[in-house]
């Protein structure tokens, strides 16, 4: 075991993966020697060279097209977003090329292409660079969404979404690059179609993904001292959902609290509760609490940033508020 910050994680899984296989390779502004925005290409093109760590210019709609071209003919493209904002440049490549392709062509051509990349609130970075895209493509056919949390399983997912023959979206946030976890020093992969059951408890599931999975933690530390007893889950996978997970911690605790960074209006959180409705509606005591952002451009001042997504605080309320005199 060794400690790993959570970019180089995903550096790892790329460096093994393009070591273990010859048609990956990564793509996007700034990714060779500069060694990304983030710093998750640091130095590989010193190992790889620059065919493999490919620079591109300002140009997403362009070199995401490219990728998927070359994706069709048997590679393996990695593109790095600059920042995940800017992929709404090429969203029709994504949609209408990546994710319906496989199908359009009949099954002739497989897509196995990664786009990644750092997205959410930041602090202090402005509207258009605060973009939580997931929502954006929810309705999208033919691809997969992942929202990685923590450096365990953004190696892992990060590999197995190499190796898929999909497309897969893979957000990170920009907030969580610098976190640190022991990581095994042996190779593992991850599921890409599955939640995280991070704390188990009985009185309420609280289902959330990405940064708010801390804001969730530090909120159940003030509310055991309560004598609350929630259960946390990440959902990791976002497309599709892990209704299963979902589905077993209801049946145990009745209560459902979502919390997510992504705008309240058609956000995930949206999609879940029509989910439950469809699915798992006599499971519930109570209707579904979903604390979301606010429905307005992320400002650039600190103070009205933090007004504009949920809090711990808000967290707290909420599940005082669900059970009431239940506990």
């Amino acid at each position: 075991m060794a400690e790993v910050t959570f970019f180089n994680a995903l550096r790892a899984a790329l460096d093994e993966e393009m070591d273990r296989d010859p048609t990956v390779y990564v793509m996007g502004e700034d990714v060779g020697f500069y060694g990304g925005s983030y710093k998750v290409t640091k130095d590989l093109y010193k190992k790889y060279g620059d065919l493999r760590l490919l620079d591109t210019p300002i140009c997403e709609n362009s070199f995401t097209g490219m990728a998927v071209g070359s994706a069709m003919t048997g590679l393996r493209p990695v593109i790095e977003g600059m920042n995940m904002g800017f992929l709404l440049l090429a969203f029709n490549q994504i949609s209408n090329n990546a994710g319906m392709l496989r199908y359009t062509s009949g099954g002739n051509f497989k897509i196995p292409l990664v786009i990644r990349g750092p997205g959410g609130v930041g602090k202090n970075l402005g509207a258009e660079h605060s973009q939580r895209l997931e929502a954006y493509f929810q309705a999208v056919p033919g691809i997969k969404i992942v929202s990685c949390s923590t450096p365990y399983n953004a190696k892992g997912l990060l590999k197995s979404a190499i190796r898929n023959d999909n497309p897969v979206l893979f957000f990170e946030h920009v907030l969580l690059y610098n976190l640190k976890e022991n990581l095994p020093d042996e190779e593992y992969l991850l599921p890409l179609d599955k939640a995280e059951l991070v704390r188990p408890g009985k009185d309420v599931t609280i289902l959330t993904y990405s940064r708010m999975r801390y804001h969730v933690l530090k909120a159940v530390e003030t509310l055991t001292k309560k004598g609350y007893d929630p259960e946390v889950i990440d959902l990791i996978s976002l497309k599709p959902l892990d209704l299963e997970a979902i589905a077993t911690s209801l049946r145990k605790t009745h209560r459902l609290i979502i919390v997510e960074e992504d705008m309240r209006c058609g956000g995930i959180g949206a999609e879940i509760i029509a989910s439950i409705n469809d699915n798992f509606f006599d499971e519930l005591d109570a209707p579904v609490v979903r604390l979301a952002s606010l429905d307005v451009p992320t400002p650039y001042n600190g103070t009205l940033e933090n007004l504009t997504i949920v809090q711990p605080e808000d967290i707290i309320k909420a599940v005082e508020k669900l059970l009431g005199n239940a506990i």
